[in-house]
């Protein structure tokens, strides 16, 4: 009997190594990981740049607090502000409280300006976490289902709507920020339009609001440049940061520019594990990896490679509704429920992931080359086709 809670439905594995993009199993079976620990593992399994940076650490200095100068977190902090052009750090240990910790920049934005009550814009199918504050902001009741009452101050209009977006800014005079992701990975890997996120930066400039990104699933490589708002040519004024910060290590960060950049004083926000001199230097190590070995470029290349593939191979497939994406982050939609894919690619030696019901999601290591992407399109294809002539498509 296991004294875990009951909190996640696990497949029966359990992994006892890993090296690149592979993983094995505690029988010896080996396993091409597309879930890179759900987009956490960037520069893949045991990196020796990373595993060495760790050891050398764990042998120094593990952890202080931040009621000392942390000489890793500086440096990390200073990267960070370097490569996205923002200005100020806090870090944390988690998506979800880095989330937390924008939610109450925007909230602190809010009461400096005389709001008594400020509201933060959200967006339908989002996910931001499942803290109160974070499952309140998320866009799924599936998520909230159970905990309410939910955290009040969020105001929720469609993914993708500028005219929902400016229909609340002139109706709600209560609005400080909108907090939004670029792709929204757990509602379907669904990508924004070209000129979304200029129109959002327009929409706050005007109103006075923060414009605030989601990046814990997009950053760092993820998409094909380091942050995805680098695509849009538009810098926000918060930007949340996790999973693959720390290559495996939990990292979180809450980055900020002008105004809110300079709101939290000390006592206004604190973690005390949040930048630790371990997860720091994880960090450090991994920016260099996805630099040094430009990441970037192979996550826009094989990324593209892959889509290219799979809509070549399943094209004459029923029930594959679209296949979409930006750099590694690669959806598959399909007419139906598909869970089952993900226990069907696990006994295949493939580990896959299924969002919102019906896509399948692949975020493999952005250190993936091109013949491994090929067998990994060589191997999901069959199962997809497979599940899709044995299964009825969903009601109408």
């Amino acid at each position: 009997m296991s004294h875990l809670m009951n909190t996640y439905a696990r497949l029966p594995v359990a992994f006892a190594r890993g090296e690149g993009v592979w993983l094995w199993d505690t029988e010896g079976k080996r396993y091409l990981d597309a879930l890179a620990g759900v987009a956490v593992n960037a520069v893949g399994h045991s990196h020796p740049k990373l595993v060495s940076a760790l050891r050398n650490q764990v042998g120094t200095l593990i952890h202080t607090s931040n009621i000392y100068h942390i000489e890793a977190q500086e440096k990390l902090a200073d990267k960070i502000a370097q490569l996205s052009g923002m200005d100020a750090v806090f870090f944390c240990n988690s998506g979800a409280e880095a989330n937390e910790a924008a939610i109450k920049i925007a909230r602190y934005y809010g009461h400096k300006k005389g709001i008594e009550n400020p509201a933060v814009v959200v967006l339908e199918n989002s996910f931001h976490g499942r803290t109160l504050a974070t499952l309140s902001a998320t866009g799924s009741r599936k998520v909230q289902a159970g905990f309410e009452p939910l955290v009040s101050g969020f105001v929720r209009v469609p993914f993708n709507d500028l005219d929902a977006v400016q229909r609340v800014a002139t109706s709600n005079k209560n609005v400080v920020a909108i907090l939004a992701e670029l792709v929204q990975g757990e509602g379907g890997v669904s990508v924004c339009g070209s000129g979304y996120l200029k129109g959002l930066r327009d929409i706050c400039d005007a109103h006075g609001w923060l414009l605030m990104l989601d990046e814990v699933q997009t950053g760092i490589g993820r998409t094909g440049t380091l942050f995805a708002f680098q695509h849009y040519g538009v810098t926000p004024d918060v930007m949340t940061l996790a999973k693959g910060l720390g290559g495996g290590v939990p990292i979180g960060a809450c980055v900020a520019k002008g105004t809110a950049a300079t709101l939290f004083q000390p006592g206004s926000h604190g973690s005390t594990f949040g930048g630790n001199t371990l997860a720091c230097t994880a960090g450090l190590a991994t920016l260099d990896i996805v630099e040094s070995e430009n990441l970037c470029r192979n996550a826009t290349e094989i990324g593209e490679h892959i889509r290219t593939s799979l809509k070549r191979v399943l094209a004459e497939t029923p029930g594959v509704k679209e296949i979409r994406g930006q750099g590694m982050l690669i959806g598959i939609e399909l007419d139906r429920p598909c869970g089952e894919l993900v226990k069907t690619a696990l006994n295949a030696g493939l580990l896959i992931n299924v969002t919102a019901d019906n896509v399948v999601r692949l975020v493999p290591p952005l250190i993936l080359s091109h013949a491994e992407a090929d067998q990994l399109v060589n191997e999901l294809a069959p199962i997809i086709r497979s599940f899709l002539m044995k299964s009825a498509p969903a009601a109408a």
